[in-house]
């Protein structure tokens, strides 16, 4: 005979708080990583039109 168990127990773990602090701070950390990118890109812009001699844009 098969055991008939409740769908919440069933389950593998519950997601919770814990769950949403994890993918909250890695959300967090890609926007980090993301922003010191940008900011890179653009030393590296800005350097490149400094050394050929001409004047930035914008």
């Amino acid at each position: 005979m098969a055991k008939i168990i409740p769908e919440d127990k069933a389950r593998q773990g519950h997601w919770g708080r814990h769950g949403l602090r994890i993918l909250i701070a890695a959300l967090l950390l890609a926007f980090i990583a993301w922003g010191i990118a940008e900011i890179y890109g653009e030393m590296i812009d800005k350097t490149q039109t400094a050394e050929q001699g001409e004047l930035p844009k914008g």
